[in-house]
This record gives structure tokens, sequence and C-alpha cells, in this order.
């Protein structure tokens, strides 16, 4: 579903002065001249809360240049990652959301993402230095970061206290607990896997807590083999929860919304995901008491850990039309206050990148910033689909996905694995 529409504050129905003003001041600093001519953005930002996010960006950016002529299209999410290559080579607008790391590459090595290092330029390289690599090739920048998230366990408190649980620290206690749960008619994690990324995440965690950050940053480099004998540990651990009967039945027929009831109505206890399914858990009707996050725990003892935290960015195309209108929202969309409002716990409910800005009063966000600023020694992922080229990601989600299903099929899954990665990077 493509929704397109002309912004104005009386079209969004938006009441933007008190927003703007805590905005404006710092985008004045850059720009003191009020846009005018055309700006064009695609963005998939397309459920609710993002969406609303981005249409109250837009209505304040308006505001700001009154006689700026802005177009916004939201495309839905899944759909847009079909569709960006070919808006991309025609007819490409002027800004348009994406992805950092590996996510970003092919785009830029195919020349459709505009060289960006002068927006870059002065406080904004170390306010934003967290994902400044992420957003960097061969020594230029081609996008912005405007939000990043941590990813965890989801649990419900409220079933861990009835059965006497506790947040567990590792791996010989999370399956303690998910026995106890299954001895109960509880299952252990709700999980969608329609949209294969899901899984993805499962074998992050599972990969960086068995063998560690750098192995598993060198498995995405296509540095090691799959049929490796730490990848093959890898997936024995994961079938250990597999055969426990852990995860909820018929997971390929849910998206990972279509999961979450599974976890609102109690038949699942936990969920790995991102923070950005707070917000639709607390709208689902789960109370911050029956709520609660805990780090994924440790597996091979003395493994430092890693963690994802994947990073939403804009980018400007390279056949844009209305560039310096771009670079000029691109740095309003960067600054702190902006980066403040937005992520803020009623908006995305994420995490600001730009390092002058304030963290929400929002207990999930507290830990995810603790966690990812304090208890990741080992690094920061991207996320599998966005540290393996796409290909390599396509084929191996889709092994992901049948191990979980189909566990005996292992070994057909890594040789098809291994010769991906020897066809794909080579």
């Amino acid at each position: 579903m493509v929704s397109k529409l002309k912004t104005s504050l009386a079209a969004l129905g938006l009441s933007t002065a008190l927003a703007t003003s805590m905005v404006s001041g710092a985008f004045a600093a850059a720009h003191e001249t009020p846009l005018t001519g055309d700006l064009v953005i695609f963005s998939d930002m397309s459920n609710p809360a993002p969406r609303a996010v981005m249409e109250g960006m837009v209505a304040r950016f308006k505001e700001m240049n009154p006689d700026l002529n802005i177009e916004l299209t939201i495309i839905d999410r899944e759909a847009y990652k079909t569709q960006i290559r070919n808006f991309l080579t025609a007819n490409s607008p002027d800004v348009a959301n994406w992805y950092a790391g590996n996510r970003m590459a092919p785009y830029v090595d195919a020349g459709l993402f505009e060289d960006i290092s002068d927006v870059w330029e002065g406080d904004m390289s170390e306010n934003l230095a967290s994902t400044k690599g992420a957003l960097t090739i061969d020594g230029k920048q081609y996008g912005v970061p405007y939000t990043y998230y941590q990813w965890g366990v989801y649990y419900r408190k409220d079933i861990y206290d009835q059965y006497g649980l506790s947040e567990p620290e590792d791996w010989e206690t999370l399956k303690s607990n998910c026995q106890t749960l299954l001895d109960n008619g509880v299952k252990c994690f709700t999980i969608g896997t329609k949209f294969l990324w899901t899984a993805a995440g499962w074998f992050d965690y599972l990969n960086m807590r068995t063998n560690g950050f750098d192995y598993h940053m060198k498995l995405t480099a296509g540095e090691i083999p799959w049929t490796d004998e730490g990848v093959k540990k890898t997936f024995a651990n994961w079938r250990e929860l597999i055969d426990m009967g852990a995860y909820i039945d018929n997971h390929t027929a849910y998206s990972w919304q279509e999961a979450l009831p599974f976890m609102l109505n109690g038949e699942a206890a936990a969920y790995l995901m991102g923070n950005f399914a707070v917000a639709p858990m607390r709208e689902g009707g789960l109370t911050d008491d029956q709520l609660d996050y805990y780090q994924f725990p440790t597996i091979t003892p003395d493994t430092p850990k890693g963690e994802d935290a994947p990073t939403d960015t804009f980018h400007i195309p390279s056949s844009a039309k209305n560039k310096e209108n771009a670079k000029a929202f691109l740095k309003f969309v960067t600054s702190a206050e902006n980066q403040t409002l937005i992520n803020a716990g009623d908006a995305l409910g994420q995490l600001p990148v730009n390092a002058q800005s304030s963290v929400d009063d929002d207990k999930f966000l507290k830990e995810g910033f603790d966690v990812l600023s304090n208890k990741a020694p080992g690094g920061i992922a991207q996320f599998f689909d966005r540290d393996a080229p796409a290909e390599m990601a396509k084929v191996a989600m889709e092994g992901f996905q049948e191990f979980m299903v189909r566990p005996d099929n292992i070994d057909r899954i890594l040789d098809r694995l291994e010769n991906a990665r020897e066809r794909i990077y080579k």
C-alpha cells in the first residue's frame, strides 16, 4: 500500500508549534534562509508510530520553510525493500529511507547514493560518531542516521514470577526456565518467520554468544566457511531449543506483528526482538509491571558479548533533483533536538544517535542504553541482513527458517550456504 500526500500543517492535522520551537534553533544556526522549491521524500516508515514520526518531521520542516513544496510518499516497509532499486534508477526522490552497513553498500557501489561527506563536516561528525563507520565507504559518507535501537529478550515478568523464574544470565538457566514454562503449558518464545529476518535475529545472538562478535563479523564478511565447526556449534545450541519445543507452532505463517498476540495473551512468555516491539506490546494491554527486558545470556563463558543495534538512515539518491534542499533536511533530521523528540517513548521509542540528545525517561530505553553503552564489550552489529551482502543474507535466512522447521536438514542447509558463500564473495 502506498499513500501519497502533499504535506501541510492543515492536511496533517498536527499542532507542531511546541515541537518546532525545540528544533528550530539548531536548524536555523546551520541554515538561516528559509528554503524554496521542491523536496520529494520516499519513506518506509509505514507502521503507525513511525509513520506519525515521519509525518511530524515533515510538518515541522515545512513550518520552518513555508515556501518549500514537500511531497512525502510512504510505502509499506516490506514492499519498499523490493522497490528501492527501481525508484533509485528512475524518477528518484530527493531523500530516501534505508539502512546502514552492507545494506547500503550495493547502492553506493552502483552509484545510486550521493556522497554527502560535506553534510558530516563540523559537529555532526563528532555527535554521530557511533554510527559514522557504518555509513562510510572508502572514507566517504553516504547517509545519516536518525535512530537506532537495542535488541534483546522482552518477557512477561508476571509469568516468570508466577513460576519462580529469574532473568537468565547463562545458557543453562535459559533452558531450565524454558523447561519450566513448557511443563506448565507456556511456550518459551513467540516468533513469526513469515518474513525471514526474525530468524536471523536468533542466529545473530546464538552465534555471537557461542563464538564471539569477531567470529560473527568474519562469517558475515565471507571469511569463515558455513561448514566450520563453530557454525555447527551455533546450530547445535539452537537445536536444543527447537527440540524442546521452545517456539510457538506454525511460526512460518506469522509476521512479527502477528506473533505478538501469543505473548499478549500469555501463550508464550518472551520475544527476542528489537525495541520497536515495545509500543505494540503496550498498546496490546501489557503494563510495564508485566513486561520486562533482559540481555541475551552468555553461552560460551568468557566470550565478550556483542549486540545487535540496527541503525536506520536517510540517503540522497545520486539522481535527486533538489540536493541542497535534501541536505538541509538531513541536517535537520540529525539535530540533537529533533532526535530527542522523535526517539521519545511516545514516538519511535528508540535511542537517538546524536550524542547531544537526551534519552527518554522510559525503562526499556534506559536498559537498552545501558546495555549498548556498558554491557557490549564485544561490539555492535547492524543485524544479519545488514552485515552480510543482500544475496548471502537471503540464502542464509531461508536456511535459518528451514532449520527451525526441519532441523534434521542441517548438513544440507550448511552445504547450500557454503556453496553460496564461495560464489557470492568470490
